[in-house]
C-alpha cells in the first residue's frame, strides 16, 4: 500500500498576520474586549468679561466746555486789556481846589444852618490819546466833621486829551442842629484852621480813539485846611491834600 501523502497546510507568507484589534487611543478595553469609548477631554477656554467705557453725563461735558469757554474767555479780555493798556497808557486826571468862597453861612429860623459855597476847581486830563466824558449826574459836596454842610452838581462836558478845564461849582444845602454846629464852626474858627472835606463822585466814560467806552466812576476826596468861614470874604486854603480812585 503504497504510503498515504501527507497533506500539510501550505502557510501563505504574505497573508497578513493578525493584529491586535485596534483601540483607539484614550479608549479601555471591557473584559469582554469590547472596547469601551472616551469622550476626549475638554479643553477649557477663559472668557474674558470687558466692562464697557464708561459713558460721560452731559451734565459733566457741559461744565468742561462751560469752564474752558470762561478760561478762554478771560484769556482774551486779558490779552485785549494788556494791548490796549500799551497803547493809550491810560492815567487817572487831576484835580485842585484853586479857591473857596462862602457867600452865605447862617441860622434859619427852624435852626437849620444855611450854606452857600463857590467852589473853583481845576481837572486835568494828561492822557494823550484818551479824552474823558464827564455826565451827567455828578456831586460835589462839603462836610465838617460828620456833617455835610452843601452840595451841587457837576456839569456835564468832554475833555479832550491833555486839556486843563476850570469848573465854577455852586454849593447849597441845609444841616439839622444847625446851633450846634455854628457853634463849632465858631469856636475851631478861633483858631484859624478849620477842616472841611469835599468828596467828588463824577460818573466819566472814557473815549480811546473813537470808540467810547461804559461808564465808571472817579471818586475823590480832598481834606482842606482854612483860616475862616466868613461869607463874603476871601478864604485862604493854608492845606490841600486831594486823592481820587476810579470805581468801575
Amino acid at each position: 500500500m503504497t504510503e498515504q501523502q501527507k497533506i500539510h497546510p501550505m502557510v501563505d507568507v504574505e497573508a497578513p498576520t493578525p493584529t491586535a484589534p485596534l483601540v483607539p487611543p484614550g479608549s479601555a478595553t471591557s473584559e469582554k474586549s469590547s472596547p469601551i469609548q472616551q469622550r476626549p477631554p475638554q479643553r477649557t477656554i477663559p472668557v474674558i468679561h470687558t466692562r464697557p467705557p464708561k459713558k460721560r453725563s452731559c451734565c459733566c461735558k457741559c461744565m468742561c466746555w462751560s469752564i474752558s469757554f470762561i478760561v478762554l474767555l478771560l484769556i482774551i479780555v486779558g490779552a485785549t486789556v494788556g494791548i490796549l493798556y500799551l497803547v493809550f497808557r491810560p492815567k487817572l486826571p487831576k484835580y485842585s481846589i484853586d479857591s473857596l468862597r462862602i457867600s452865605d453861612l447862617r441860622l434859619n429860623f427852624d435852626m437849620t444852618l444855611y450854606a452857600k459855597f463857590d467852589v473853583e476847581i481845576t481837572a486835568d486830563n494828561p492822557n494823550k490819546k484818551i479824552g474823558i466824558y464827564y455826565e451827567q449826574g455828578g456831586r460835589l459836596s462839603v462836610w465838617y466833621t460828620n456833617s455835610k454842610l452843601c452840595e451841587g452838581s457837576l456839569p456835564k462836558f468832554y475833555q479832550g486829551h491833555q486839556n486843563i478845564t476850570k469848573l465854577d461849582v455852586i454849593l447849597t444845602g441845609q444841616t439839622e442842629g444847625g446851633s450846634t454846629l455854628m457853634s463849632a464852626l465858631q469856636e475851631q474858627q478861633q483858631t484859624g484852621q478849620i477842616p472841611l472835606d469835599l468828596e467828588v463822585d463824577a460818573p466819566v466814560a472814557i473815549k480811546l480813539g473813537k470808540l467810547k467806552m461804559r461808564k465808571v466812576r472817579i471818586l475823590g476826596e480832598c481834606k482842606l485846611v482854612v483860616d475862616s468861614l466868613s461869607a463874603n470874604n476871601i478864604i485862604s486854603i493854608k492845606a490841600s491834600n486831594c486823592k481820587f480812585r476810579l470805581k468801575l
